[in-house]
């Protein structure tokens, strides 16, 4: 027997047709004679009914089939009488009469059942050949596959090449650690998997493939959470002869058509622009959700007028007094603002300050410690009305802005802002091109070393380097970073010039960037890009809570692959073929 066709795809209009149907056994009902078989393929449900008057053997192997039993079953398509009619299928109207029914495999019983609706994750992914049956697994991988086609029509419809970069390449320092692949043929020597194409690219441009994508596969040996897998997949696009302008205006597009194609949802452009500088003042982060507007306000200035310790201390040691008004927070009971000062606490800072809105003022067990009017200036720079609630927190200004922006996310789902199916894409510009790690004490590139400075302050990289703002790009959208990228160094001296404030000796710069020097020197033109996280782009799309649910075989949160077992141990013949031998990993 043959497939005529998937499952779901047949209608009312295909009565009397002959067709063969082949899918799992969803569930099989004996309804005191006829018994009925609903068929599920990855296109949906189809019912089968055998008779035992008209085909005996047929109804006599069908009471022997069970539950994802793998069948084929040929027969005559007809309507379902007027009270069997099941109008959530969109098979709901016919079954079919089965003449021939061929049992292709049995199943022993499953560890959960496919229609089940609430597993454990670790089960799922035990089982991923089972958790991938679900129709929901089905539906997202089906979305992917669809995604992928509009992101390559798309790039190729605007002139882009599409070109392959390769898995073994060299281990270059761009941020994360690296997954490193030992060589059998030069013992003692390791390839690295990409943590991006980056320098790839940037070669494809010295060569003149002026507009090159991929849906690149890249790995990074990082730490893990909801939105990470240490192999992803990203969008990545190069051009030459370009500015930054050109890169934001073809992104913008590439994601209106995909937008537009796969969900149906217009994405307005241009997209809105929002500096570094004023995405850190206002939601003290560099990817805000837009999707409500809860600002934070820094209040340091008029906190030094107060008579209040922990501000004045904070403020002594280079610290900040920041906040957040919270709409109709005087509704809150005195145990909800405990809780937000708990919450406050967990996200890193030493506490929270508060006060009411009531009758025009500011009250507060601490309010005594502020004249009247510095009191009145906080509540007209904070924007605060009758009813609501001010808070503050006093930090450096980097954990002020981290324990805010926590806090600012938290308030936005407990008082209900977040307008279900609205997207707030943004661009965030003006990136710092360095900041400095205390840590390694040197400077260390925000976003990798080889971004452009802006012209206006690349005179400063030597004398002054935290001032100096980076030709890069964050596409951000509700709160998540969904893709970036830069114009990149196309002149070898301004490359030089990056590679030694980063404190990179000339050796160790030869050893592991000589080729793209040798490439700026000859003859590179002016390039930038961008790369998308496509898994990241999926899970917002979807409306799913885990970068998991996109991706057919991920990594649970520990980095392993539960279902093929990975990572595992290699026995020693493997060993001694590529020269290694293991030893305890020191203690830290």
């Amino acid at each position: 027997m043959r497939r005529t066709a998937y499952a779901a795809t047949f209608r009312r209009s295909d009565l009397g047709r002959s067709i063969c149907a082949c899918g799992w056994v969803e569930s099989v009902r004996d309804h005191g004679g006829l018994i009925f078989i609903d068929l599920r393929d990855r296109s949906g449900i189809l019912q089968l009914v055998c008779d035992p008057s008209k085909q005996p053997e047929v109804h006599a192997l069908a009471s022997q089939v069970r539950d994802e039993w793998v069948v084929a079953a040929e027969g005559e398509i007809v309507a379902r009488s007027p009270e069997t009619v099941n109008p959530n299928l969109p098979t709901g109207e016919i079954e079919v009469a089965v003449r021939t029914l061929e049992i292709l495999n049995k199943s022993l019983p499953l560890p959960f059942q496919i229609s089940h609706g609430e597993l454990n994750e670790e089960v799922r992914l035990k089982h991923r050949f089972l958790d991938l049956r679900r129709p929901a697994m089905q539906r997202n991988l089906a979305f992917r596959s669809r995604l992928n086609a509009i992101v390559r029509n798309f790039l190729l419809e605007n002139d882009f090449y599409e070109i392959e970069t390769p898995f073994l390449t060299k281990s270059t320092p761009e941020g994360a650690r690296d997954f490193l692949v030992p060589s059998r043929l030069m013992p003692g020597q390791f390839y690295a998997l990409p943590q991006s194409p980056q320098l790839y690219k940037q070669i494809l441009m010295v060569a003149g493939f002026d507009r090159y994508f991929q849906v690149a596969r890249c790995f990074r040996d990082e730490d893990l959470r909801a939105d990470r897998q240490p192999e992803f997949t990203q969008i990545d696009i190069e051009m030459s002869f370009v500015d930054r302008g050109d890169v934001i205006d073809l992104t913008g597009r590439l994601l209106r058509d995909m937008f537009r194609k796969a969900l149906d949802v217009e994405v307005a452009l241009p997209i809105p622009t929002l500096s570094y500088d004023d995405a850190m003042a206002r939601y003290g982060s560099d990817k805000p959700d837009l999707r409500y507007d809860l600002p934070l306000t820094e209040i340091t200035d008029l906190a030094r007028e107060s008579k209040f310790g922990v501000f004045l201390r904070a403020i002594e040691s280079g610290g900040i007094v920041k906040g957040i008004r919270i709409p109709k927070g005087a509704t809150f009971s005195r145990k909800d603002l405990d809780d937000l000062v708990a919450e406050t606490q967990r996200y890193g800072a030493g506490g929270f300050a508060y006060f009411k809105v009531t009758g025009g003022a500011l009250a507060s067990n601490i309010a005594k410690y502020f004249p009247e009017g510095i009191l009145a200036k906080i509540r007209e720079r904070m924007g605060a009305e009758e009813g609501d609630v001010v808070g503050f927190v006093a930090e450096p200004p980097a954990a002020a802005n981290t324990v805010l922006s926590q806090l600012r996310a938290s308030l936005a789902r407990r008082l209900n802002l977040i307008v279900p199916g609205k997207n707030a894409f943004v661009w965030v510009l003006d990136f710092p091109l360095l900041e400095y790690d205390a840590g390694e004490k040197r400077h260390v590139a925000v976003h990798h070393p080889f971004t452009a400075a802006t012209a206006e302050t690349r005179a400063l990289l030597a004398s002054d380097p935290l001032k100096v703002k980076a030709q890069a790009y964050d596409i951000v959208l509700n709160g998540s970073e969904i893709g970036g990228g830069s114009i990149r160094n196309h002149r070898v001296d301004w490359q030089e010039d990056l590679f030694r404030t980063l404190g990179l000796e000339k050796e160790e710069v030869d050893q592991k960037f000589g080729f793209l020097l040798q490439a700026l020197a000859l003859g590179a033109p002016p390039h930038g890009g961008i790369a998308l996280g496509q898994d990241r782009i999926l899970m917002l799309m979807l409306g799913a809570d885990s970068i998991r649910e996109a991706i057919a075989f991920p990594k649970n949160q520990r980095g392993v692959d539960l279902c093929f077992d990975a990572p595992s141990g290699v026995d020693d013949r493997q060993l001694r073929d590529l020269g290694i031998q293991l030893r305890a990993k020191p203690k830290t």
